[in-house]
């Protein structure tokens, strides 16, 4: 599992996302310099987007970090870094009413989301398994594969590694969705200019992006485990 192909594979997708991670990180910083026209903050503007979906069970909380803005189902929170929740620019804006795209998504049971949901435990579980291979195999290899057929080896490792895969792309369609319908409504409000729509659509852009270079890695990552266990069958 640590041949040459695997770490060279690992590198090349770790340096694009450190490129898209550091891109965006850079045009949130470029977009955050720039005063609202409307004056609204982040969190009048997530007040306002349910509000007028008719979503009334919804909180909106500050918490720490950056970046760390989301939304969670369970509590029915919009959470909100700092900089988002007290933000009045393009960039708070945009993050602001993203998150609360998966509010309506949840509101409205949106069938990708709910995929999305019903996945987790199965991620959460096969992502244990797959680590403690993968933990097993740095510290003793040999023995693995000595106690186990390898067959069976594969089995799990490509099994759990593709719903790992299977989460990350039902992922792209729930976020890219909560930024459509995140732009579509701070544009049809007047919550933002043009110029400030076009920053805010940038912004979701890129941070889309961190998730479509997600996908794509975890894609070339399943097909390279599945042609190492069985590429000779």
């Amino acid at each position: 599992m640590f041949s040459p192909g695997y770490l060279a594979i690992l590198v090349i997708f770790m340096i694009m996302s450190f490129v898209v991670s550091r891109t965006l990180k850079s045009k949130f910083k470029k977009y955050s310099e720039t005063p609202l026209a409307s004056g609204l903050s982040g969190k009048e503007v997530a007040e306002r987007m349910l509000a007028d979906h008719g979503i009334t069970d919804i909180q909106v909380l500050s918490v720490e970090g950056k970046l760390t803005d989301h939304y969670n189902p369970k509590d029915k929170t919009v959470n909100l870094s700092e900089a988002v929740y007290h933000g009045k620019n393009a960039a708070a804006a945009a993050v602001s009413s993203h998150e609360c795209g998966h509010a309506v998504q949840h509101a409205t049971a949106y069938s990708w989301l709910t995929l999305r949901s019903n996945l987790v435990p199965i991620q959460a579980a096969s992502s244990r398994i797959f680590n403690v291979i993968l933990f097993v195999c740095f510290i003793g290899g040999q023995f693995l594969f000595e106690t186990f057929p390898i067959t069976l080896v594969g089995i799990i490792v490509v099994g759990t590694y593709a719903v790992l895969t299977l989460f990350s792309f039902v992922t792209l369609p729930v976020e890219f969705d909560a930024s459509n319908r995140a732009l579509a409504w701070i544009d049809k409000h007047n919550v933002v200019t043009a110029s400030e729509y076009d920053m805010s659509k940038d912004a979701l852009k890129w941070a889309a992006r961190t998730y479509v270079v997600a996908a794509i890695s975890s894609l070339v990552m399943l097909l390279y485990f599945a042609f190492s266990f069985f590429g000779r069958d």
